[in-house]
């Protein structure tokens, strides 16, 4: 017997403010609310698509995003091509969104796919890429993957 087949499902993140964090992401991966709660002690967002939950919203934590601690690493959200990841960028650039290695970048030296890298506003890492079309631009990161260093 193998281990059965895998595929991710939603990822739940702890922000610190619901209704910013809802319009946050809302906007910059145009996904729709599928479910809430607007109860004081446990307020949450489900965001999706197409009926389709992708990330949930947990309003329960303080202070920011610690990435000196084990835990998630980064989030990442694949875009069918180069083009939909230029205007994640320019979506994020609107909304002031400090974006990481000055735009677009390749994933690694010689690597098409690549995308941009950004913070949420609890300083959560996100990356939005594309299987290819960035190899336009330069490896920030020499020898190492680009989305592990940022």
């Amino acid at each position: 017997m193998g281990a059965p087949a895998l595929k991710a499902g939603h990822v739940g993140i702890n922000v610190t403010d619901l209704d910013r964090s809802t319009a946050f992401y809302r906007r910059v991966l145009g996904v729709d609310v599928l479910g809430s709660s607007a109860e004081a002690d446990r307020r949450y967002a489900f965001l999706g698509r197409d009926g389709a939950l992708l990330v949930t919203l947990w309003q329960q934590s303080g202070g920011v995003f610690a990435t000196d601690r084990p835990g998630l690493h980064h989030m990442s959200f694949e875009v069918p091509d180069i083009a939909d990841v230029r205007r994640a960028e320019s979506t994020l650039r609107e909304l002031g969104v400090e974006i990481l290695h000055d735009g677009v970048v390749p994933h690694g030296e010689g690597a098409s796919s690549g995308g941009v890298f950004f913070h949420d506003p609890d300083g959560t890492r996100l990356e939005i890429y594309a299987p290819s079309g960035a190899d336009t631009a330069a490896a920030p990161t020499s020898g190492a993957p680009t989305c592990g260093f940022f």
